[in-house]
């Protein structure tokens, strides 16, 4: 599943600190997350780091998109070589 932020966002920017792959960015009102980016964490920790350090629980997991482990394998691996 591929993560999203939602309204609960207070654009405290704890998220984009933590975030491996810079997939993090603000948007008005709240920041979004760049799904072409964000491999959720795989290849760098066991957990997804923005959910760890978001205050109001605002990083959820988007339903409506599916991603394969696989697939954010290679995003992971786009991300350490570039």
């Amino acid at each position: 599943m591929s993560l999203k932020i939602i309204d609960e966002c207070i654009a405290c920017d704890a998220c984009v600190e933590a975030c491996p792959t810079i997939a993090i960015e603000a948007a008005d009102p709240i920041y979004v997350i760049e799904s072409d980016i964000c491999c959720e964490c795989v290849g760098y920790f066991d957990k997804h780091s923005c959910v760890d350090v978001c205050p109001v629980d605002a990083i959820i997991i988007d339903k409506e998109i599916v991603e394969s482990e696989e697939t954010l394998q290679i995003k992971y691996e786009k991300s350490v070589s570039s």
